[in-house]
């Protein structure tokens, strides 16, 4: 085999083993990043996988649960008839809306003492964007009338 020839499988061999190595940390980060979306019952009835996945659940916060500690929450999250213990400890505080009777979006681990622990949270309240009863478009309001161009 000629010099130049031996340089060029080493070369090749060097870039191969980069391009592999860059293809299997990217691959392990795909699969860290990854975070599967399950309901509160879901969530109790996946055995031992839901301990080595990255979660979403999402329920209604329960009323009188929330213990605020600074930027982190304590809370209780249900869905029908089924609770779930959430500990969030993210790099923000919870968002505004994030109240009693708020849907809530918790992303982050499930442990084996039974605890939620969140890194993120989304809330929104749902009766702040409802229509105010009397205004059109809110359930028993009357619906709106036509304008008549009559008389002008």
């Amino acid at each position: 085999m000629s010099l130049a020839t031996s340089k060029y499988l080493k070369f090749g061999s060097a870039i191969a083993v980069i391009v592999l190595t860059l293809a299997y940390l990217a691959y392990l980060g795909a699969q860290e990043s990854k975070s599967y979306y399950v309901t509160i019952k879901e969530l109790h009835g996946m055995g031992d996988d839901v301990y080595k996945r990255n979660l979403r659940v999402a329920g209604s916060v329960q009323p009188g649960s929330i213990k605020l500690d600074g930027p982190h929450a304590d809370f209780l999250l249900v869905e029908n008839g089924e609770t779930l213990h959430v500990v969030y400890k993210g790099s923000e505080p919870p968002p505004d809306t994030f109240k009693d009777n708020s849907q809530a979006l918790a992303m982050g681990i499930y442990k084996h003492d039974g605890v939620f622990y969140a890194n993120e949270l989304q809330a929104k309240c749902a009766s702040k964007y409802a229509p105010q009863p009397g205004q059109p478009g809110a359930p028993g309001a009357p619906a709106a009338q036509p304008q008549s161009n009559k008389g002008y």
